[in-house]
């Protein structure tokens, strides 16, 4: 058996150190293991890059590499469509950034999720997401003008949509539906991210209706990074909403 390439060497020692660790420790620097093991800094730089590809390392820009373990993030019929809630029930710490928020008209797939003619007027909020202070996720949001007029001043006052949208709409949201799939990003995603457009990301698309009625509230697409988040699909059955 050929023998094993010593970065994959130095990766599965320093796996062994960091597996007790709390999640956001430093991890040593590339010119620091290079002098640990006696290896180039290039050959340190590829065991850093194995535990990348596990998840078990992140790198953040301009502040070092650091121990992580992705958060469960479940999606389900039975739970709230909220992030903040599934985020905090994974046992972790959600915080939204509002990147834009505009009036937009609406044609095509989101007119047919929506349910509302081509033309008609819908916000489209742009967010950033954070999860115990690590960026995770950015997402778009249609939510119809008419059903709720001052989105705006809304999410910079309370971050969670799903709150929003049960106290000032009178709406129950449930989720009718949603689709998860693995994509490269394109350029303006993989900035927001801050990873590069040939890493495949997380793409949740879904369609949230007021349990009530029935009508159709909100449809969103949120792209997260693989290393902040496993997603969990839980198949509860068929749904009256859906």
């Amino acid at each position: 058996m050929p023998r094993r390439s010593r970065y994959t060497e130095i990766a599965e020692v320093l796996a062994a150190e960091i597996a007790d660790q709390a999640v956001g420790t430093r991890v040593a620097s590339e010119h620091e293991i290079a002098a640990r093991f006696c290896v180039s800094r290039a050959a340190a730089r590829s065991a850093v890059q194995e535990l990348e590809g596990r998840y078990l390392v992140r790198r953040v820009r301009g502040a070092g590499t650091f121990v992580n373990r992705p958060l469960d993030y479940v999606l389900s019929q039975s739970r709230a469509p909220s992030m903040h809630q599934t985020v905090r029930e994974a046992g972790g710490e959600l915080r939204t950034v509002v990147r834009e928020v505009r009036t937009v008209t609406i044609e095509g797939v989101v007119a047919e999720r929506l349910e509302r003619e081509a033309g008609s007027a819908v916000h489209l909020l742009t967010r950033q997401s954070y999860i115990d202070g690590l960026l995770n996720g950015w997402s778009q949001e249609w939510i119809p003008v008419d059903m709720l007029p001052e989105l705006d001043a809304a999410v910079h006052a309370v971050e969670s949509l799903d709150s929003i949208l049960r106290q000032m709409c009178g709406v129950t949201p449930v989720r009718a539906w949603c689709r998860v799939s693995s994509v490269l990003p394109d350029s303006r995603v993989s900035e927001g991210l801050e990873t590069e457009n040939n890493r495949p990301v997380w793409l949740v698309e879904s369609l949230s209706r007021d349990a009530g009625s029935g009508r159709a509230v909100m449809c969103s697409s949120t792209w997260s990074r693989p290393d902040s988040t496993r997603i969990i699909v839980e198949l509860d059955g068929p749904s009256a909403t859906a």
